[in-house]
């Protein structure tokens, strides 16, 4: 047994949270070079405390050198910090959350270790195996102990005034539901906590499935769960209970605690309900089912009758079986004798896949009216189909002015609902103006509205006079399918003076002298109308049903349930009632509300049929506001969202992980729970879904006549506004708040945070070119003499036989491709936090993405940030200069703008063509190589002569002001 204490570095300021601690294990006898190393731990920072008395011992299992490695064992370390050893400017803004330590709970990350040196430093440099990192999570709070603290410059690293994270809250109900022990994926360098988790559930897909076509109706992606269904159709020949001769029928339904009463009907005594009550399996109180009439009375309800059924007599029903008939049944008094009056019932067991699931009126609904509760069922919508409506205005003859004398200065108004668009102002000394613009709008099927072309006069600044005015139909408008069909032509509309009705001006038959406007008006249909930004689109389809392809798979979608939910209503002594609606393509599904619950189980199944496999899918969990009492203009609440791209999933595989539902709030960024979904992703036309991916994105007409970018963002803007407005009218509404959130309608506005992920997203990509840089620079040094002799034997090969330099580089590519799929991404993307730079931003960058616009703030702030803004903006124009630097350097090399070196180039130009064709290629590519590959010893420290040459050509720099 080994026992050791190793001091603290005291010399080192570490960044912790962001490094990894590596623990290597050594026999100590002179031997082998192979028996020395008898195994490694690698630790994240994250997971080490901050205080001795935090700290616990853990065991660690030793990681092997080698696939053929029989190293065995583990190892038994306590890890802490000391305070004041290392830098963590930003730890006291945490919340520590004391709780019982938790088992260990291993992460593993699909990337290679680094390569590690030996104990005597002369070792070579061996690549290991996938690197495991071991993070102790907590059951007490949402984190892995206390939270590290931000890098000190993420992003760009500069700012106005010392940046502070918000404090991070602390999670009390995360162990609340969900498997004890799960195995959980992250990217490197994020949070625990955001990462996925990949779960077992107990699916018939796992369990029974052995491929082939599914269809929709097999419900097997989803936990099976069993309900007791109680149909009350109708009842007749009811007695009458009053004085007056009248009965107001209704029923109750009733088993153990929970109780269903249907409507009543007033003076009927034949009433028909068609009502169906849904009791879950798991949380029935009795063995009897009670269904009693009752008669609705001022005072206290008269009992009519009832009828008793036993639990163990009621029938199972699985679809696709054909739903139970209902039979007619006596009633029966207190006493058990018959009574007069029958009533039409149907008790069978089912599943959530029972056709009578979603309009069922369930138990943990009992609290609920019966005004509210359809805000609780279970939906399906459809986006109401789009067009462009494209209006070219070319000219107006005969206008006739309200006064004479002033100045022509006009232009046209055309207005299609809430969309209103003017063409640029024009001044004309005559009558007769012409403007030549095109403007386009988003229509809607069915053609209700009306496009109201008006032409305007300017009278005064910001003040217009309508000259004359034009109302078409939308109906009236001819359709364009493709590009390659003729326009229509244009057409001369008569323009009618604004004081007279439409109505009036329709009835005229003769119309002597009037105002006219020349038109070309058309709904191009080979569009596809944009709702949602293109980076994330569930749908590229033009609107022509006639030029859409055929489809080439099926989605299937299982929502199961959620964990660690944070209450939402705790000012109302409630938890959360929380749904899911999900979107792809043109249809929306809506989950139905579970009731003040943290961890809801849904368990509903839902299929999309794919057009194209690039494409996404968005999942997003609400709490639902519109219950008892709750305002009309109140909101619900997000919870969180997830966004899957299809082409990432594999074919027929089913992916079961718990998905963070994360919210960027003005406070910061906050977890709400996890949500876990089921995926199966089934091609039925291989040949088609590859030869999408040769194929345009979008339609063939938006790169024929495309469309401008801001013209695009408004046209997205007022198809966003059309979709929400008509979904927010079903029943029950699928609200604008809902429909905002999941077509992201704030995404194009100003952001630092999503600035600051952009700028590393571009520094990580010229990144690469650096790398590929020291790698040639590390040959050409030999710094690895091994790996230098080998790329001197290729080098060789390949200037003798010039012929396999093209397939030496595609299998070059082959060999990666095939080597990098041992480490290919077992499980979808989801939203990383890090990448999108919300794990540690900053509070008045929040504060600025939620501001209003224009702003609302104050001008001081608008000043600070304007100024944050111009240092971001400076960092990039940076970046951008130099860029175009390098680019004017290649092409000043040519054109004469340094006559000298042009003059040189040339000439040195002219001295190596005739070198070059006296000289076998060989010779000269071997000469070449053989230089850059030189020993350093023949290297001088100073930059080579082309470098200088280079770096001496002008560049359009010095031209700028």
């Amino acid at each position: 047994m080994l026992s050791e204490s190793f001091s603290r570095f005291s010399s080192m300021k570490v960044d912790l949270p962001n490094k990894t601690i590596d623990v290597v294990v050594y026999n100590d006898r002179q031997g082998g070079h192979h028996k020395n190393f008898l195994g490694r731990v690698k630790i994240s920072g994250v997971s080490v405390p901050f205080s001795e008395s935090e700290a616990v011992v853990h065991r660690y299992p030793l990681d092997k050198r080698g696939l053929f490695s029989h190293i065995k064992g583990d190892i038994a370390l306590k890890l802490y910090a000391v305070h004041g050893q290392f830098s963590q400017p930003e730890t006291q803004h945490v919340n520590n959350v004391e709780a019982k330590e938790p088992p260990l709970e291993e992460i593993f990350t699909n990337k290679l270790d680094e390569e590690y040196k030996g104990s005597d430093n002369k070792k070579k440099k061996k690549k290991e195996k996938e690197a495991r990192t071991f993070y102790s999570v907590g059951t007490g709070g949402g984190g892995s102990g206390p939270a590290p603290p931000p890098p000190v410059s993420a992003g760009f690293g500069f700012g106005l005034e010392k940046e502070k994270p918000a404090a991070v809250e602390t999670r009390t109900d995360f162990a609340r539901g969900g498997p004890p022990t799960v195995m959980q994926m992250q990217f490197p360098g994020q949070k625990p906590e955001f990462g996925l988790v990949e779960t077992r559930p107990p699916l018939a897909a796992r369990m029974g499935y052995r491929g082939g076509y599914k269809t929709a109706s097999t419900y097997d992606l989803v936990e099976q769960m069993h309900y007791l269904y109680v149909s009350v159709v109708k009842a007749k020949d009811l007695p009458v209970m009053d004085i007056s001769g009248s009965l107001d029928p209704y029923v109750e339904v009733k088993l153990g605690n929970y109780k269903g009463v249907t409507k009543h009907f007033e003076k009927n005594q034949n009433p028909v309900w068609d009502k169906v009550f849904a009791f879950p399996k798991e949380r029935l109180q009795s063995n009897l089912i009670e269904v009693a009439v009752k008669d609705k009375d001022f005072g206290k309800d008269d009992f009519v009758g009832r009828v008793f059924f036993d639990l163990a007599e009621v029938p199972l029903r699985v679809p696709p079986d054909s739903p139970l008939a209902p039979q007619w049944y006596k009633l029966e008094d207190k006493k058990g004798e018959k009574v007069k009056g029958e009533i039409m019932l149907a008790v069978w067991m089912g599943t959530q896949a029972d056709e009578a699931f979603p309009e069922a009126w369930h138990s943990d609904a009992h609290s609920i009216s019966q005004q509210t509760l359809s805000n609780t069922r279970s939906k399906v919508y459809f986006s109401p189909k789009l067009y462009y409506l494209r209006v070219h205005v070319i000219e107006a003859q005969d206008l006739i002015p309200s006064e004479r004398g002033r100045d022509m200065e006009t232009c046209v108004r055309v207005q299609l609902g809430h969309q209103i668009r003017t063409t640029k102002h024009i001044r004309v000394p005559h009558l007769n103006p012409g403007w030549n613009d095109e403007l386009m709008f988003v229509a809607s099927e069915p053609f209700e509205d009306y496009v109201i072309i008006s032409v305007e006069q300017r009278v005064a600044p910001g003040k217009d006079e309508v000259l004359g005015r034009l109302i078409i139909s939308v109906r009236e408008v001819p359709h364009r399918v493709v590009e390659s069909s003729k326009l229509p032509d244009a057409r001369w509309f008569n323009l009618h003076k604004p004081a007279m009705a439409a109505e009036e001006e329709e009835k005229k038959k003769e119309v002597k002298f009037s105002s006219k406007i020349h038109l070309r008006l058309c709904l191009d249909s080979g569009y596809h109308v944009l709702d949602e930004s293109t980076h994330f689109s569930s749908d590229l389809q033009p609107s022509s049903k006639h030029l859409r392809k055929q489809s080439i798979g099926i989605l299937e979608l299982g929502i199961l349930s959620a964990q660690n939910l944070l209450p939402m209503k705790s000012r109302d002594s409630r938890t959360t009632d929380a749904y899911c609606v999900a979107k792809y393509g043109n249809k929306w599904v809506r989950t139905r509300t579970l009731l003040d619950t943290l961890t809801p189980r849904w368990n509903e199944q839902y299929t999309w049929e794919v057009y194209d496999p690039c494409t996404v899918i968005t999942i997003a969990v609400f709490d639902n506001c519109h219950i008892n009492g709750s305002k009309e203009d109140t909101k619900d609440q997000r919870i969180g969202k997830v966004r899957i791209r299809l082409s990432t999933l594999e074919t027929d595989r089913i992916y079961t992980h718990y998905y963070p539902l994360l919210v960027l709030q003005p406070s910061g960024l906050k977890k709400h729970g996890e949500l876990q979904l089921a995926l199966r992703f089934t091609c039925t036309a291989w040949v088609n879904m590859v030869a999408q991916y040769g194929k345009p994105l979008l339609p063939k007409m938006h790169y024929v006549q495309p469309i401008s970018v801001r013209h695009i963002d408004w046209l997205r803007h007022q198809a966003m506004q059309i979709v929400a407005a008509r979904l927010s009218r079903a029943e029950p509404p699928l609200r604008r708040e809902i429909v905002e959130y999941m077509l992201d309608v704030d995404y194009h506005m100003w952001s630092l945070r999503r600035s600051k992920a952009n700028f590393n997203r571009i520094m990580s990509l010229l990144s690469g070119i650096s790398v590929v840089c020291k790698w040639f620079n590390d040959i050409c040094t030999w710094r690895n003499p091994l790996t230098t002799c080998l790329v001197h034997v290729l080098f060789l090969i390949l200037v003798c036989y010039p012929e396999l330099i093209l397939p030496t580089i595609f299998l070059y590519l082959f060999v990666i491709g095939l080597w990098n799929y041992r480490f290919r991404p077992r499980h979808p993307s989801h939203m990383d936090a890090r990448l999108s730079q919300a794990e540690f931003v900053h509070p008045d960058e929040l504060d600025e993405e939620f501001d209003s616009f224009p702003t609302s703030r104050p001008t001081e702030l608008v000043r600070h940030r304007y100024d944050r803004m111009r240092s971001v903006a400076r960092r990039v124009q940076t970046v951008v200069g130099d860029l175009a630097t390098q680019g004017e350097r290649a092409l000043a090399i040519l054109n004469w703008r340094d006559p000298r070196a042009t003059a040189i180039f040339i000439i040195i130009s002219l001295i190596f063509a005739v070198f070059l064709y006296v000289t076998p290629f060989q010779v000269v590519a071997v000469l070449l190589g053989l230089y850059l590959l030189r020993h350093p010893r023949f290297r001088s420290k100073m930059p080579s002569v082309p470098v200088n040459f280079f770096k001496r050509l002008p560049a359009k720099t010095d031209m700028l002001l």
